[in-house]
This record gives structure tokens, sequence and C-alpha cells, in this order.
């Protein structure tokens, strides 16, 4: 067994699997406990919409939960401009207190209503914060009508006391909300979707191009096979693969119970847009750097999983990782899966986003390949010699 463990340490791509392995702690450690360090800091970010259409009880309510909520308000008079906010995301909730509030509070025997609506085309992180809120929203403005409630009471001093405290415990449970969710996610299955293709097909791609690396490194240069030649056959490779692989992945996710409002043909094409992005943008770090490229993966691995809101909602996250999602592609794939799986306004923008991208890195990878010097000799392909008649 000895010889053999000496055989191995003296090999090179031993010593590379290692240090691979433990490079990848060393990056997913440094980022992730970086990017989530401030999430539950950074809940002030969250956006709500208050549409308060009531000139009495429902002003006072708004100036309190303005007040009162760790979060971004915003006060819209449109209930449908606000709704139009939470399908583009621009907001998390939208709270609206009808105008006849004050008079249902007055009528006895009717409740007072609030309606809050959630989008949940979101991370599922979006949804359990704003139910939580809508509940204590809820019944802080229970409290506020059952001590109205009560003071009307203590001013009727001819009152039995049984009758006051009747009166009260009506007022008690006076206001009850309802909670409205656009695009309604079934299962938690069809919830990680995103994230989960997102992941493997940024997974796939990086070991893909590392492969297709390797593959370059091993052809010797000829006349047909020089390092244009290699680089544009990838390029064929890259954009039939993606087609192949995003059908598979995308019929094997509706085999399996999986949804789509977009339907089956919008998430098919989207895919493979982003994953030919990311082929692109993976191997743009290999052939610039060579396998040393793979450091640079996995960093943007790490980064896009923390960063491109398909576990964590981005507002969420500090400055720096929410400007760098930017310029990143997963965030563009996640939220365009998100608008067709869940429903939302639309992949156009996302799409777009990551033609960008593509063109960039395409044009970054032609230059890349461009100023690199051919390796090893180029040898002319062999021809078969003519018989002689």
């Amino acid at each position: 067994m000895l010889p053999a463990l000496r055989e191995y340490l003296k090999r090179p791509t031993t010593i590379i699997g290692i240090v691979t392995a433990m490079m990848f702690q060393i990056i997913f450690s440094v980022i992730w406990m970086t990017g989530y360090a401030g999430v539950t800091d950074n809940t002030r970010h969250l956006k709500i919409a208050v549409v308060n259409e009531d000139s009495g009880m429902g002003r006072t309510i708004a100036e309190k939960v303005k007040a009162s909520l760790p979060f971004e308000i915003r006060e819209e008079a449109s209930h449908t401009e606000a709704l139009a906010q939470l399908e583009r995301r621009d907001v998390q909730m939208v709270l609206h207190i009808p105008a006849d509030f004050t008079r249902q509070l007055q009528s006895a025997g009717q409740k007072g209503q609030i309606g809050y609506t959630i989008n949940e085309s979101n991370p599922a992180l979006i949804k359990s914060i704003m139910q939580g809120v809508a509940n204590g929203i809820t019944t802080t403005v229970n409290k506020e009508a059952a001590a109205a409630g009560a003071q009307a009471v203590l001013a009727q001093t001819n009152m039995a006391p049984q009758q006051a405290q009747g009166i009260a415990q009506g007022i008690a449970d006076k206001v009850q909300g309802a909670i409205e969710y656009t695009h309604p996610v079934r299962n938690m299955a069809n919830q990680m979707i995103p994230m989960m293709l997102v992941l493997a097909s940024f997974v796939g791609t990086m070991i893909m191009g590392m492969n297709l690396q390797q593959s370059t490194l091993s052809i010797p240069s000829t006349e047909l096979t020089g390092k244009w030649g290699k680089f544009g056959a990838r390029m064929i490779i890259n954009i039939a693969s993606s087609v192949v692989i995003a059908l598979v992945g995308c019929s094997l996710v509706m085999a399996l119970g999986g949804e789509s409002a977009g339907g089956f043909v919008a998430m098919w094409l989207f895919q493979t847009l982003f994953l030919f992005t990311f082929m692109l943008f993976s191997q743009l770090f290999l052939l610039a750097f060579g396998m040393a490229g793979m450091l640079f993966n996995i960093a943007m691995l790490s980064v896009q999983l923390v960063s491109s809101g398909a576990m964590v909602p981005r507002e969420l996250l500090s400055s720096f990782y929410l400007t760098l999602s930017d310029y990143l592609p997963a965030t563009y794939a996640v939220e365009g899966m998100m608008n067709i799986l869940f429903g939302g306004p639309g992949a156009g923008s996302d799409a777009g986003a990551l033609a960008i991208i593509a063109l960039v890195c395409g044009g970054l990878a032609t230059a890349a390949v461009g100023l690199r010097k051919e390796t090893g000799a180029r040898t002319a392909p062999s021809r078969p010699e003519l018989s002689r008649a």
C-alpha cells in the first residue's frame, strides 16, 4: 500500500484534487459567511406598499404602521398601482385599508377588514416574513380598536358592568386580516425549481468546461485544428449541448410534477439561453487562465448561490453582494425562471440581460484566444498517398 501511496502523491493530479477540495471549503466559507452576515439586519430593505382609502381610523393605522415596522413603507394612493409594483417585485407586500374601514368598526356585528396581498413568485422566505408581518399588524390594530372601544365604554357611566364587559370583549376581536396571494406556488418542490435548475446548470457547465479544456490541450494543433478551429468547435458544442441539456432538464421537471405558468416551450428556451450563457461565462476563465480558471469558477459558483435570490431575497444582502449580483448571469436566470414558472411580468428583460452577458463573455473569450500563443508545433494534416496506376 505504501508504494501505491507514494505513486499517488507523485502525480500532480492528486495534489490538484486535494487542493481543489480544500479551496471549495475556503471559498464557500468566506463568501457564504460574509454574504449572509447582515441578512437579519437588512430586513429594513424590504418594502411594503400601504394603500389607505379611509380618512378615519385607517389614517391612524397607516401612520402607526409606518412608524413601527422596520421596513421601507411606501404610501400609495392607487391600489392598482401598488399591485403593479408587487407584480414587478418592487415591493414585497401590499397593505390595503378600504374606504369603509371606520364604518365597519362602528357597525355592530361587523368586523373591519384589512387586506394583505403577497406575491408568491419570490423566494419562500419573502412569504414567511410577510405572513408574520400581516399577522402582527392585525393583532396591533385589534389592540388599538379594543382600547378605543374601552374608552367609549368607560364614558358611558350608566352602563352596567356586565354589559360593558360584553361590549369590550366584542371589540377585542373587531379587526380581521384577509391575506391574498398572487401567483400561488403549490408545493415546496415547485418553489425550489429555480434554485435547482440554476445550481445544476452552473455546476454542470463548470465541469463540462473543465473537460473541454482538457480535451483542447490533448488535441494536437494542425492546419485544421489550430486555436481558432478548436474555439469554433467548442462554440458549436456549447450551442448544441445547451439545447439538448435544457430539453432533458425541463422534461424531467415537468414529468416529476413541476408546473410552468409560461408553458414548457418558454421554460425550455429560457433555460437554453442561460445554460449557454453559463457555458461562455465559466469557460471564459479557463480560456484566459487555463485550468487555474477553475478556482475562479468555484468562487463564482459560491457568489451566485448567495446573491442570485434563489435562496435568500436579494434585498436582504449587503450592498456589495447586491451590486455584484447585477453583473452575474445567475441573478437573471433565477428571476426569469420565477416569472416563467410561477407567473410575473415576463422573462423578456432577464433574457435580454443574459444575452448581453453572453455577448460580453463571448467577446472576451475571443480576445483571450487571440492573445494566447499556439502551444505545440503545428503539423500538416495527414493525406492518403495516391497509388500509382
